[in-house]
């Protein structure tokens, strides 16, 4: 029986009997009588002992945190944790939506591991899993799995699974890897969210269309970018945010990328790599259709001044409750004839502190059911990160928007999707330190692709193992 339960029954008898004890009347003996002895044969009654209902033991706390894209997604989650409250036996859980105070997401959860103040559970990005299990910060969880009848780590994208069962240890001794970092919480790719009201006042070919013919590439892209933004000074052609995430994908697409094919050396200097730099910094400098680089462009589109907003899945929530006609359209294809997609992840890890390892084992096992993973689908923030094609159908039926395929088809091997992925060989928090902010001094204008090329490799490089 469950533990609350439990509790309610135990209150309820012993609130009887204290009401039996009060309710029965006194009998006062007579002043002038001695009490009644009994005789000298007969032994003293025995009171009889009451035996008290077993106690079952508290309810373990568990303390959770993701970070949540907007207010729509923590409604999203907070959902889920009331839902898995009520059917984990013997936990009780609070969910923390995280990366809301402006302060950096996982660098407050160092923080808060080594101060002892952390969540027992938590999502990190899959770029961060390599940062955390290095430093100490969570817990290897794979002797739990061992014992857990049933776990399957192939049932999940191996993409992620294969950062989440990597020890760096046993990769150098060739020796069985014996790790599991956590589990996949979801997957995305990106997709451009069309604002189709725009779209057709400038006269524009629809982009989705333009995908089915096979003829949505980089001109195609620029040409509606243009027609839309020409409808007024405040009227954007596209947005993305600054992060790592948008502007990859246009080096991708070019054929290059952050780094080598192993992941051991930068190849942010490439020829690819490059033109595909070029490329964006002209949407910013030359062509002038992108929202200002550093500035938040989901506002803007929400309020209907951006023709197409590049995000991921995640920001479906919000983009939900837009005023205007909407749907979403794959990434255009570069001069290699792919979108240059990422295929995202996170995963929920477990607090190398926490006081409770195997009850926040369930936890992340529950949070990452077929069944979760399709009500959080549903309410439109993920796609699951089960491979089962059930799980993808299903995913299509959860509109708007109406062109889910978009987000699948970015996920597919045909896409050749770039898998966001930790570097076990250096450190991505140091490298995202010098990319990040040469790449925004590219798209700002304040420096040239060819002095980027010339010196970024130089700098990035460092961050790797010798």
């Amino acid at each position: 029986m469950n533990r609350k339960i439990w509790k309610l029954i135990n209150l309820l008898v012993l609130a009887a009997l204290a009401l039996a004890a009060c309710g029965a009347p006194a009998t006062e003996a007579p002043a002038a009588e001695a009490p009644a002895q009994p005789a000298a044969t007969e032994a003293p009654a025995q009171a009889v002992a009451t035996e008290a209902p077993a106690q079952p033991a508290a309810d373990v706390p568990l303390r959770w945190r993701t970070r949540p894209d907007n207010k729509e997604e923590i409604a999203v989650y907070t959902q889920i944790s009331q839902d898995l409250d009520s059917s984990l036996e013997g936990i009780t859980l609070a969910y923390e939506p995280g990366g809301t105070e402006g302060a950096n997401y996982q660098d407050q959860l160092k923080t808060e591991v080594a101060a002892g103040t952390a969540p027992d559970v938590f999502w990190i990005p899959g770029t961060d899993v390599a940062d955390f299990a290095t430093r100490g910060l969570i817990l290897n969880i794979a002797p739990l799995a061992a014992k857990t009848e049933g776990f399957d780590a192939q049932a999940f994208y191996s993409g992620p699974m294969y950062h989440l069962t990597y020890n760096p240890e046993g990769a150098k001794s060739g020796a069985d890897s014996g790790a599991l970092w956590g589990l996949p919480r979801d997957v995305s790719t990106f997709a451009l969210y069309l604002n189709l009201d725009l779209i057709n006042e400038a006269g524009a070919p629809d982009p989705r269309e333009l995908a089915k013919e096979g003829k949505w590439d980089w001109n195609a892209f620029l040409d509606v970018a243009q027609k839309t933004r020409a409808l007024g000074s405040d009227i954007y052609g596209y947005g993305a945010s600054a992060w790592w995430g948008p502007y990859g994908v246009w080096l991708n697409a070019s054929g290059g990328g952050f780094y080598n094919a192993d992941r051991t050396a930068c190849a942010l200097n490439t020829a690819e790599s490059l033109q595909g730099l070029e490329f964006q910094r002209a949407l910013y400098q030359d062509y002038d259709v992108a929202t200002p680089y550093g500035e938040d462009p989901e506002p803007p589109f929400r309020a209907g001044k951006v023709a197409m907003f590049q995000n991921g899945r995640w920001a479906t929530p919000g983009v939900r409750t837009v005023p205007f006609n909407w749907d979403v359209v794959e990434l255009p294809t570069g001069p290699n004839g792919t979108p240059g997609n990422w295929l995202f992840w996170g995963a929920y890890v477990i607090n190398a502190k926490t006081a409770h390892p195997e009850e926040a084992w369930k936890l992340v096992q529950a949070l990452t059911t077929a069944e979760t993973q399709g009500k959080v689908a549903a309410l439109g923030a993920n796609i699951p990160s089960r491979v089962s094609q059930e799980a993808l159908d299903a995913f299509l039926t959860f509109t708007p928007p109406a062109n889910n395929q978009a987000f699948l088809s970015g996920i597919t091997e045909a896409a050749k999707p770039t898998a966001e992925g930790p570097l076990w060989a250096g450190s991505w928090p140091e490298y995202d330190k010098i990319m990040g902010p040469a790449i925004q001094a590219v798209l700002t204008g304040g420096k040239t692709v060819e002095d980027f090329g010339a010196t970024i490799c130089d700098e990035a490089n460092k961050v790797f193992t010798k």
